[in-house]
């Protein structure tokens, strides 16, 4: 009983050693980094099945990057403005091209957003838009 209670942490760090690495072995050749990709609630990665303009801009790869930036800065991000006229069409706001242009018709699906979520209504991309919209 001794020897098995010596033997049982070792075990125990070789098991989660190895379960560590085979995840690791697993998910390493599939994974996708692409902080503005559109997931759903269990974080699941959701791709178009058509390839935009804005799809071969500049992206940060984890999401984590987009939290400090300020909506002025956000504007000119036409890979940002893309998911934003893509979760707002999503959500049937928007109807417009995917251009990654901050236009006139992407200010408005903003305005309409930030009624029917009871925000301040301006039209602008700020954080409680950025947070409704599930986007960093």
């Amino acid at each position: 009983m001794k020897k098995l209670c010596a033997l049982l942490p070792a075990a125990l760090l070789v098991l989660v050693s190895h379960l560590a690495s085979a995840s690791e072995m697993s998910s390493t050749p599939f994974v996708y980094r692409d902080g503005l990709a559109p997931r759903d609630q269990w974080g699941r990665l959701h791709q178009s099945p058509s390839v935009l303009p804005t799809d071969f801009s500049h992206r940060y790869s984890v999401r984590f990057h987009y939290y400090f930036k300020g909506s002025r800065t956000l504007k000119n991000d036409p890979a940002y403005i893309a998911a934003v006229q893509t979760a707002l069409r999503r959500r049937g706001y928007y109807c417009g091209e995917t251009d990654g242009i901050f236009s006139l018709e992407v200010s408005d699906a903003i305005a309409r957003l930030q009624k029917n979520h009871r925000l301040k209504v301006n039209g602008n991309l700020d954080v409680g838009v950025r947070r409704a919209l599930r986007l960093p």
